[in-house]
């Protein structure tokens, strides 16, 4: 009998037979409360009833309309709507289906365009599993050992996680300092700015631990790939459409990218990802070098107009906003009574709590086990951080206040259950 891969370990027991909104039901009838989102990607909840009967509708008309061989509507509609949305400049768009597929086009397209072969990436950024996204994630071991060699060409230079750096007493303007005179430092002994392509970075580390970076470090970086020619690309798979609080993750710094990735939450669980650059930017990538056979699927093109539109009338950017206020607050009081919990990181809907042992180290093995209770009560979150130190939370931006709370009163349960 065939089985699924035992590598593939579920972060919660739950057998899901249906989910509405914030919420998961299992095969025995229980129901979940559900603060993953699918890793951010039901950004309208589990099946929302206007993104249902888009993808109804379309699966009735064309499913599948391989678009470098015919053309279809909704991916041309997805593209202007798109364009509605977008940073200023960035006008061209190629569409893959996964985060990884966007970080290896995006890495294809700013070698391509400026004909250097190094990238630069920084400490505890995700950007995917497949060979060139492995080689530029630098936010777990697990992601790329035991496969090697991976691709050459990357130089990892500090991100300015005053997380990481509260050992040594730095704040985030002592962090901020030192990642951009490493960066200086990166560009002197590790990749000449001649050799160097590109920047990649996230404007919120994911797997990283939800820390956010900050407006002087990313102007840094901006004035820095402008002096060299070097293409900025920013990494808004997990940050985009609302996840933060504003529409994008980089408007919170005032952030210009030259190529942009998405995917997650764009479609409310269909796969679909891409980049976006400006059409001169894009115009040098080399004829063949873009393309896939299920990118830009006409379901998941469907889905992801209808998850656009339901942002927009239902204010969800604003409700993100107010309920990561909300919930970060609660996060934060509640971890006032346990010596165990050192921090509470991120922007709008992209939460985590930070634990640490008694001498300050960060515990993985207190998240774990604090993760674990959250599910037997149910509540489902996730982990994340470079030691799993950090427990995550990541609901769909339709939650409300009161589900918040709900959330909230788990989380001060499980915690008092946990740590005593």
């Amino acid at each position: 009998m065939a089985q699924l891969s035992p590598l593939l370990k579920q972060a919660t027991p739950v057998v899901a037979t249906h989910g509405e909104g914030v919420y998961l039901y299992d095969d025995a009838g229980n129901r979940h409360l559900d603060f993953t989102a699918g890793i951010g990607v039901t950004s309208t909840g589990h099946c929302h009833p206007k993104v249902v009967e888009a993808a109804q509708r379309q699966v009735g008309s064309l499913i599948h309309g391989q678009y470098t061989t015919i053309m279809h509507k909704p991916l041309q509609q997805l593209t202007a709507t798109l364009g509605e949305v977008l940073p200023e400049g960035l006008d061209s768009l190629f569409f893959a289906n996964s985060g990884s597929e966007a970080a290896e086009a995006a890495l294809r397209l700013a070698r391509q365009a400026t004909g250097r072969p190094n990238i630069v990436v920084f400490q505890g950024g995700f950007h995917g599993r497949t060979v060139a996204a492995a080689s530029m994630t630098t936010s777990g071991t697990k992601f790329k050992a035991g496969f090697s060699p991976l691709m050459p060409g990357v130089v990892v230079s500090p991100f300015p996680n005053p997380a990481h750096y509260r050992t040594y007493g730095w704040d985030q303007e002592q962090a901020t300092d030192f990642a951009l005179r490493e960066l200086d430092l990166v560009l002197t002994t590790q990749s000449n700015p001649a050799d160097t392509a590109a920047f990649l970075v996230e404007p919120v580390l994911g797997e990283g631990g939800y820390i956010p970076g900050n407006q002087r470090f990313f102007a840094g970086l901006r004035k820095v790939a402008d002096q060299h020619g070097i293409l900025l690309i920013v990494d808004e798979v997990q940050t985009g459409f609302g996840r933060t609080g504003k529409f994008w993750g980089q408007d919170h710094f005032g952030l210009r990218p030259d190529i942009q990735m998405f995917a997650k939450g764009i479609a409310s669980g269909f796969p679909i990802s891409g980049i976006a650059a400006s059409q001169d930017v894009m115009s040098k990538a080399w004829p063949g070098s873009q393309g896939g056979t299920y990118g830009a699927n006409a379901v998941a093109c469907a889905a992801a107009l209808a998850t656009l539109e339901v942002i927009e009338e239902e204010g969800l950017v604003a409700n993100s906003e107010a309920r990561g206020e909300q919930l970060k607050s609660g996060l934060k009081k509640i971890g006032e009574k346990h010596s165990q919990v050192v921090d509470v990181h991120g922007l709008g809907l992209m939460v985590s709590v930070e634990f640490a042992d008694a001498e300050g180290k960060p515990d993985g093995a207190t998240a774990a086990a604090v993760h674990k209770k959250a599910a037997e009560n149910g509540l489902l979150l996730l982990t994340n951080g470079m030691y799993g130190q950090n427990v995550r939370f990541i609901p769909a931006l339709v939650v409300t206040e009161a589900q918040v709370d709900d959330a909230l009163a788990i989380w001060d349960k499980t915690l008092t259950q946990a740590l005593g």
